[in-house]
């Protein structure tokens, strides 16, 4: 293998680590911030390559976040804006708990989410713009944000692919 093809390979598995150990690091960072009654997030341990092997945590082939599926563990805290940057994430289900704070803007930038269930917890504020682009884009086929504290509406018109729930209680 000559020192060019060599370099790349190099260059190429960095990339993949920096990945992972930033989608780590993002949900350390929430982890880090939640409570965690049941102890359900005792398998994130950041010290590993990737979070891959933790609970909760799907990964695609190439070891990206592609599902954070923690739902219904009694979870409380605020959603960090670092969920944001899990580029490859399509599934994120964070139903049946009970965060609070607002939904991050920087959710917009989770351009492959075709899921998002944030449903029955304490969240308050508007949905962001960002992420409504997201439904008018495309990418977010179904969002559920009912049972919570958001306020505001959203228009229907134009989202015909995509279902919406979203239940204002404030």
């Amino acid at each position: 293998m000559n020192s060019h093809s060599m370099a790349f390979l190099f260059f190429a598995l960095l990339l993949v680590t920096v990945e992972c150990n930033s989608e780590g690091d993002a949900l350390n960072a929430w982890k880090i911030n939640l409570a965690d009654p049941n102890n359900v997030l005792q398998s994130w341990d950041p010290t590993l390559v990737n979070p891959c092997t933790w609970f909760h945590i799907t990964c695609n082939n190439m070891n990206s976040v592609i599902r954070v599926e923690a739902f219904g563990n009694n979870l409380s805290g605020s959603i960090p804006r670092e969920i944001g940057y899990l580029n490859h994430l399509i599934s994120l289900d964070l139903y049946n708990n009970q965060l609070s704070g607002v939904i991050p803007r920087t959710f917009g930038n989770l351009k492959s989410l075709i899921f998002m269930r944030l449903n029955s917890n304490k969240l308050k504020g508007t949905i962001p713009d960002k992420v409504i682009k997201l439904i008018q884009f495309g990418n977010l086929s179904i969002m559920n944000v009912s049972d919570n504290l958001l306020a505001g509406s959203v228009h229907r018109h134009g989202f015909a692919t995509t279902t919406i729930i979203q239940d204002a209680k404030a």
